[in-house]
């Protein structure tokens, strides 16, 4: 059973990155699916959630910026992230709702 995340990487302010997190082992259709990230000195906080029946809720640091998504034929949770910020620099981790947590991966923003 494993969440692996993907897709993260450094950026300009003002890019789009697009991260990925391929669930194996689980029924992933039927689990709710959350993003979360943790900046450097900082506590990980939710970033996105999107339930089984694919509805979304979000941050407000990130409302309209960001798009959780899910293919549950893929078995895989996306994140869409536009106009990125320097303050969005965070490793980025998926979580599924019974609380296993992925490895993280890195995205830098930069000024």
């Amino acid at each position: 059973v494993q969440l692996v995340e993907s897709g993260g990487g450094l950026v300009q302010a003002g890019g789009s990155l697009r991260l990925s997190c391929v669930a194996s082992g689980m029924v992933f259709r039927i689990e709710d699916m959350h993003w979360y990230r943790q900046a450097p000195g900082k506590q990980r906080e939710l970033v996105a959630i999107i339930t089984s029946s694919s509805n979304t809720d979000y941050s407000d640091s990130v409302k309209g910026r960001f798009t959780i998504s899910r293919d549950n034929a893929k078995n895989t949770l996306y994140l869409q992230m536009n106009s990125l910020k320097p303050e969005d620099t965070a490793v980025y981790y998926c979580r599924a709702g019974f609380g296993l947590w992925g490895q993280g991966t890195r995205v830098t923003v930069s000024s």
